[in-house]
């Protein structure tokens, strides 16, 4: 039996798992990362903590599967996109800690850019709003508050790249600088329509060319790797954003199908064909794959703060030991009794688009309790993803399912109450790992095993869907609830 090794490096751990020829998941280790918060609002990773943990995940790996590593044949990657880092070619070391999508330390230079004039032309050459979440304000405020970083980007010193980049370039020994379109297309840099990094994208943001990856199709080829002599040379092959890569995991491969994954924060990625339109208002337009010679492209709509929801009522308010307990907790009561949880932790992302928003509980009265408060984060993550759904449903598009994926979608709760809020049925990913998966596919593409979209579209396992039962009447009344707690959380 021969295995592929997918490695996700996300917002919170890096994975390592292996799936066997037929892309079922074999087995899986995970390898925590510390969050980094300098200031309030602020967000950052340590890269050579990564590194090592991805060494060590697959190690581990190794160890638990009993595998060989001479069976062991190739390497997929997805990984947390916009996080980005910058560092010296010479040495290998970044020159700062990564800066995380969450961080806002970017807000004042696109506020100025946005006063300029100047999201229309980004906008439209990157289907991107002017937002710190985006990688380029990331890399200026690196470039301009390092001491020296600067002059040695334009010496041709330094590097920049999102995180897969970061890993290509530690994996093949730095033989290999690349990324894929869909990494590219969310850093404010990468023209969507000419597939390449943007001159006057780069001069807006004051960062030199030479900095920049190579930009390859999702099912390139991205050099060799030995993973630090744990495994015989094999290829790096398929390599893709982790929402990109659950847009593929879960099969949505044509135009109308889309798609919910649920982590730290989350993506609605809705499949529009093979042409980047406009997007509608509070939401973007980005690759959404490249593969068998074809581009794709979505509407997306991302949510900053959903586990992480959970995550904050767990290790800073302790209402809770595990995220496991929130569905028996969330169940224990009819409703919030009023309450609404918006968690603007990092502000609010699509459709409002407002960085300076702040986090609110409303509604509460003498007899809330833990379980209201609980209840009430849970179908915060609900309505916010109603609030991307409803724009692009705005748009024209039909919706009539929503794919869903991450470790949230194991609460029936919160899937029962999705499946109410929207009107529309919900499908579960097979396996959790679904980010993982689509690397796996993309994989499989650039190594030749399998032929197009419909081949791989047969592995996948029949649909078990929730639906709705909540009257329409009632979900009316519960939204509007919602968008009045929003309202007063906005700061504009």
């Amino acid at each position: 039996m021969k295995y592929t090794l997918a490695i996700d490096q996300s917002t919170s751990a890096t994975k390592s798992m292996l799936f066997n020829g037929g892309a079922v998941l074999i087995d899986r280790v995970s390898v925590e990362h510390r969050q980094f918060y300098p200031q309030p609002g602020w967000v950052e990773h340590d890269p050579e903590e990564i590194i090592r943990n991805t060494y060590k995940s697959v190690q581990l790996l190794l160890a638990k599967s009993n595998v060989s590593p001479s069976d062991i044949v190739s390497l997929a990657i997805t990984n947390q996109r916009e996080t980005v880092m910058v560092w010296d070619r010479r040495t290998g070391k970044p020159v700062y800690n990564a800066i995380v999508w969450q961080c806002n330390r970017g807000a004042k230079l696109c506020e100025e850019l946005i006063a300029g004039g100047h999201e229309p032309t980004v906008k439209r050459k990157t289907g991107l709003v002017l937002d710190p979440y985006f990688s380029a304000s990331g890399v200026k405020w690196i470039l301009d508050n390092v001491q020296g970083a600067s002059q040695a980007a334009r010496d041709g010193h330094l590097l920049m790249g999102t995180m897969d980049s970061w890993l290509v370039w530690n994996l093949t020994v730095g033989k290999v600088h690349a990324t894929d379109y869909t990494n590219a297309s969310r850093t404010l840099l990468f023209n969507i329509h000419s597939l390449d990094w943007d001159k006057e994208l780069t001069d807006l943001f004051t960062i030199p060319p030479p900095m920049l990856p190579k930009a390859l199709p999702s099912d390139g080829t991205f050099g060799t790797t030995t993973i630090n002599g744990l495994l015989p040379e094999i290829p790096i092959a398929g390599v893709l954003g982790d929402s990109h890569g659950a847009l593929v995991g879960q099969m949505c491969f044509s135009s109308g199908m889309g798609k919910a994954t649920y982590g730290t924060g989350s993506s609605i990625m809705v499949n529009i064909g093979d042409k980047a339109l406009p997007p509608p208002r509070g939401l973007v337009t980005s690759i959404g794959f490249a593969a068998r010679g074809e581009v794709f492209f979505v509407f997306e709509g991302n949510i900053h703060c959903t586990g992480a929801t959970i995550k904050w009522m767990q290790d800073e308010l302790e209402l809770i030991h595990s995220a496991a307990e929130t569905e028996a907790l969330a169940k224990s009561v009819e409703g919030t009794d009023g309450v609404y949880l918006v968690p603007a932790f990092a502000g609010l992302g699509a459709p409002w688009w407002d960085h300076a928003a702040k986090a609110l509980i409303c509604g509460m009265n003498r007899g809330t309790r833990k379980a209201h408060i609980i209840r009430a984060a849970l179908e915060a993550i609900a309505y916010q993803v109603k609030d991307l759904l409803s724009v692009i449903q705005q748009s024209g598009i039909e919706i009539r399912e929503l794919r869903v994926d991450g470790g949230p979608v194991r609460n029936n709760f919160l899937m029962q109450f999705q499946s109410d809020i929207l009107q529309i049925r919900i499908i579960r990913s097979a396996i959790e790992e679904a980010s993982a998966l689509g690397a796996i596919v993309m994989n499989g593409f650039a190594l030749g095993k399998w032929a197009d979209f419909k081949e791989v579209t047969a592995l996948r396992p029949q649909d078990n869907p929730i639906l709705p039962t909540m009257p329409p009447a009632q979900v009316d009344a519960l939204y509007e609830g919602w968008k009045t707690a929003v309202q007063r959380a906005l700061f504009k």
